[in-house]
């Protein structure tokens, strides 16, 4: 089961993908890890993308794609694979499309994870952080005993500047625009599916789940 997992910041994509993979047996597969691992292990590519990433450059696609084509060949891959972060652009989408081709493999579903902006906002500037411990909580999902101390240490807690409402706003308008022209070459495709990300964590999973059992029936 090959799948891509999309969603903007907040949208909850990490605790599904981790649902997903203790479910189904399939690795998740994040543009970081997969940058991370090359470079670790010293490959031609993962140096290439150390040499762009060091002088705060983007990384080539041709050199992404190399990478993908490396992770998703190794053998934890065979059953498939759930990716994240990947791709961000229709080029990237349509190198995607060639290189499984090639694998004599293709998609099966692009699961977007939607939920209305506001409540994005909601649940992104509601993150504290405590200066000390570095615990993080949230003042409507996981708030702390008592109201703006650590449960740790007793610190004061503090919104990071990322998480003040200006910022995310923008950082959701961000990545809007670039998810748009995706979900569209997806949808075009037929491999789109979007559910509900604004509800309980297991319904979303319970939704999720259906849908991809479809595939195994």
């Amino acid at each position: 089961m090959n799948l891509i997992l999309m969603g903007l910041p907040g949208a909850g994509k990490g605790t599904q993908a981790d649902k997903i993979v203790e479910k189904y047996g399939i690795p998740h597969i994040s543009t970081g890890d997969m940058f991370r691992s090359a470079i670790q292990e010293g490959t031609e590519l993962g140096n290439k993308a150390k040499s762009f990433m060091d002088k705060g450059e983007l990384v080539p696609d041709e050199v992404t794609i190399g990478i993908v084509r490396e992770r998703l060949g190794k053998p934890d891959c065979k059953k498939g694979f759930l990716l994240d972060g990947f791709p961000r652009t229709i080029a990237q989408a349509e190198a995607l499309e060639n290189l499984l081709q090639d694998m004599n493999s293709s998609l099966d579903y692009v699961i977007h994870i939607n939920v209305p902006e506001e409540k994005l906002v909601d649940r992104l500037t509601g993150r504290r952080i405590c200066p000390e411990c570095g615990a993080t909580y949230h003042v409507e999902f996981n708030p702390p005993k008592t109201a703006g101390k650590c449960d740790v240490d007793g610190a004061e807690l503090i919104q990071r500047d990322d998480d003040k409402p200006e910022t995310v706003k923008n950082r959701l308008e961000v990545n809007m625009s670039q998810a748009k022209p995706l979900l569209d070459f997806y949808h075009q495709k037929g491999y789109l599916v979007t559910v509900d990300g604004d509800r309980e964590i297991s319904l979303v999973f319970e939704d999720i789940d259906q849908k991809l059992e479809k595939i195994n029936s």
